[in-house]
């Protein structure tokens, strides 16, 4: 009996595809717990409208991630730092708070896990961080630090 699946299913296959299994494991395992439907003409029809819809979004929401990417890498980010003497900072700049402070001062959520800081900034000055907005698409945000 041929079956599309509805959810990954171990040693099986993966959501979406359609695979020849027993009547019996059909019937008994994957059909009550709703872990596949049978390959009637009108559900690969559906399985097909489906993976059409979710590949339009997917490319919808890489547009918009590029777009963003345009528009975030002409602003910058501005911080302020303790300073002590020769120069020296005291702290550093992390992730979280540049999070904080692009909310503030330019008005977008961006979380703070999705910035691609190797270690936290200690110096004055400017520095790109890059943040990780699409699979396919990173911007480089401008971070300007300076003397509090």
């Amino acid at each position: 009996m041929k079956v599309i699946l509805i959810e990954d299913v171990k040693s099986l296959g993966k959501k979406g595809e359609i695979v020849n299994v027993s009547d019996g494991y059909a019937r008994n395992m994957l059909f009550p717990k709703k872990l596949g439907v049978e390959a009637t003409a009108k559900n690969i029809n559906d399985l097909k409208l489906q993976k059409a819809h979710e590949e339009k979004v997917a490319k919808e929401n890489l547009q918009a991630a590029k777009e963003f990417k345009e528009e975030l890498e002409t602003k910058q980010v501005t911080l302020a730092i303790k300073v002590g003497e020769n120069g020296r900072t005291f702290g550093s700049v992390s992730t979280k708070e540049i999070s904080e402070a692009v909310t503030k001062q330019l008005g977008y959520d961006i979380d703070k896990k999705k910035m691609q800081l190797s270690n936290p900034i200690r110096e004055l000055g400017t520095t790109m961080v890059p943040v990780k907005l699409h699979t396919q698409v990173t911007a480089q945000l401008k971070v300007v630090v300076k003397e509090a």
